[in-house]
């Protein structure tokens, strides 16, 4: 089984966003916007077993995280 990934979504030097596992050195998606980008990672990751998705604003700050099912979410809904 695969161990869950973490993506970090974040924008190139050209203007461009990419989708990047963490400890890769080439970025898994490369495209247009942040919104393809994000989407392309949620993808990549519940296609290899779930894992989390770190979308990062222009200016590399973090906007918001997601855990992709199967992933390890450290806060998973009771019920």
């Amino acid at each position: 089984m695969t161990r869950p990934k973490t993506y970090h979504v974040t924008q190139r030097p050209d203007g461009k966003w990419q989708a990047v596992a963490e400890g890769a050195s080439r970025a898994s998606a490369v495209t247009d916007t942040q919104a393809a980008a994000d989407q392309r990672a949620a993808e990549i990751s519940r296609n290899n077993g779930g894992g989390e998705v770190i979308r990062h604003g222009r200016d590399g700050s973090i906007k918001d995280k997601r855990t992709i099912a199967p992933g390890n979410d450290p806060y998973p809904p009771k019920g």
